[in-house]
């Protein structure tokens, strides 16, 4: 059987170390933000270029207290992707702000600026570009349509850890970016986890409020808070990882280009890398008219396939009342046509020429 994500062959390459700071917290009993969160953050910011990086939670916790230290509350909008995890949509409801979802570009599946500037409107307060599958979106065009408009900008880098554009990782460009630890992620936890930066002071002291029962000194509460706190063992597993994320992450590209270069042959659209930052491959994502055919032969040889996202969020059973009129068919298409292979830093090159191989089967018979 080949996973999507082979997180037993990382651990093999990390075990000593983890299981020895697992054992290390057990002992010290400090398990809620204690020196190992801590020691994360520093180096998380250090490595991420950033004057802060708070520990929290989950990746949907990042992006929705993100929102509320940038002051983004009842009736704004934001506009956002639709092709992407339902949890960017979930962060700004959960604020009271109204997701605007637009159109992406049919080659790197990330949002349109063209799109995001004919959206703009007077309640428009943000904009929260997702870095979809670990390539970054055009920051460039984004980030004149914020400072143009006055607009905040909040980064929804939970699939791009590592990513890098015009000289800076995704996540740190705008006013605030968040990331997501979920274990299959390029840089993941045992669990759930997240991480909010900004190199604002005055957010970042938000956030560390906000994440602690709206609490800066112990049992004196100034705000309503909630309790989303990165847990101290997960930070132990994170810093081992960290130190290891762009050897992980070239691995990743070398999987995604040995699969591009197998098939540039065939009738399927391979992923584009726009050139306007490093791509780190979170998922490898083709298209195909075809997607069913080629998914059911690989199954049928124990070969893990997935689709993301099948239902774009405007689509979306709790979206579809409030965008009955929205119609993104860039979106639709890639939603109609997408499937994603496995990848990982640990996935063999005889694999990946099996993958293919079945892929080609399907397709030239």
């Amino acid at each position: 059987m080949i996973p999507m994500v082979n997180l037993k062959a990382q651990y093999v390459g990390i075990k000593d170390e983890v299981e020895r700071g697992l054992a290390e917290t057990i002992e010290n009993c400090a398990f809620i933000l204690g020196p190992n969160v801590q020691a994360f953050e520093k180096e998380a910011a250090t490595y991420l270029g950033v004057k802060h990086a708070i520990g929290v939670a989950s990746g949907t916790d990042a992006l929705h207290l993100a929102l509320i230290a940038e002051g983004i509350g009842a009736g704004d909008e934001v506009i956002t992707s639709a092709f992407t995890f339902i949890a960017t949509a979930e962060a700004i409801k959960y604020v009271g702000a109204i997701p605007v979802f637009v159109d992406i570009d049919p080659r790197t599946f990330n949002i349109s600026p063209e799109a995001i500037e004919q959206a703009i409107t007077p309640k428009t307060k943000a904009i929260m570009p997702v870095h979809l599958f670990g390539q970054p979106a055009d920051m460039t065009e984004i980030m004149q349509l914020c400072e143009q408009h006055q607009l905040k900008l909040i980064e929804d880098a939970c699939q791009s850890f590592g990513a890098i554009i015009n000289g800076k990782q995704t996540g740190a460009l705008g006013h605030a970016g968040g990331y997501s630890f979920f274990p299959s992620k390029n840089l993941g936890a045992f669990g759930d986890g997240g991480l909010v930066v900004t190199n604002s002071d005055e957010t970042a002291a938000k956030i560390k409020q906000l994440r602690n029962h709206g609490s800066d000194v112990r049992y004196y509460h100034d705000v309503i808070g909630y309790n989303s706190r990165l847990d101290e063992m997960q930070a132990v597993i994170l810093r081992a990882k960290l130190k290891r994320i762009d050897q992980y992450n070239q691995a990743r590209r070398h999987v995604a280009h040995l699969y591009s270069e197998l098939m540039a042959d065939l009738p399927l659209i391979t992923p584009y890398e726009d050139g306007l930052g490093e791509h780190v491959y979170h998922q490898y994502t083709l298209l195909s008219d075809r997607r069913d055919d080629i998914m059911q032969a690989l199954q049928a040889q124990e070969i893990a396939c997935a689709v993301y996202y099948p239902v774009p969020l405007h689509q979306q059973n709790v979206f579809k009342a409030e965008c009955a009129d929205l119609s993104l068919p860039v979106t639709e298409h890639v939603s109609a046509t997408c499937f994603s292979l496995p990848i990982c830093p640990f996935l063999s090159d005889d694999d990946i020429h099996k993958i293919v191989g079945i892929i080609r089967g399907v397709l030239k018979a």
